[in-house]
């Protein structure tokens, strides 16, 4: 992959295109009303998504589509993978929170990896919507969106599903665990 150019070869826009036209025929579920022909035309008009999309698929998050908005006609593509993406885990929450950290920093943080990969964090109401498709989450967590209230305070918040629940939590936004990743949203 061109990192620089932010662009995929030929035969790795035709990989991914075939990974993901196969994941979207096993999960209808995800999405129906919604015919890969449509999508497909949604991406070659943005064919700068792909790069965003390729990211998601190397980090472990297993990008599928759940819905197109009706207003814009977006295709939104959310992380799939039963367990928060492995390549995404060990990471505080936002550029202050890493900043803060005195010792043993983590590599990165959250927020700062989603912007570099080109992708949105999910909100919890996004994460709750994920839910309705599938179990989620169910050895991992994943922070998600935190309020500016919130956040200002010093914490930030992480989601998982225990028990055949979502459960919302906080923690102090500079934590990280091996266990908790994040689940990003692509609008394309």
């Amino acid at each position: 992959m061109n990192n620089s150019s932010k662009s995929l070869s030929a035969e790795e826009q035709e990989a991914l295109l075939n990974t993901l036209k196969a994941r979207f025929a096993k999960n209808q579920q995800r999405h129906s009303g919604l015919e890969w022909p449509t999508v497909q035309a949604r991406l070659e008009a943005y064919p700068e998504k792909l790069w965003s999309l390729q990211l998601m698929e190397e980090t472990g998050g297993e990008p599928d589509v759940l819905a197109q908005d009706a207003k814009t006609g977006e295709i939104l593509f959310y992380d799939c993978a039963p367990e928060s993406p492995k390549g995404r885990r060990s990471l505080c929450y936002d550029r202050k929170a890493l900043d803060a950290r005195k010792e043993y920093k983590p590599e990165d943080s959250a927020l700062d990896l989603a912007a570099a990969m080109g992708i949105e964090l999910l909100t919890e109401e996004d994460y709750r919507e994920l839910q309705k498709y599938g179990a989620f989450d169910q050895k991992t967590s994943s922070w998600i969106k935190t309020p500016d209230e919130i956040r200002n305070l010093g914490g930030a918040l992480f989601a998982d599903r225990r028990y055949g629940q979502v459960f919302v939590y906080h923690n102090g936004a500079e934590s990280y665990y091996a266990a908790r990743g994040f689940r990003g949203l692509l609008r394309i």
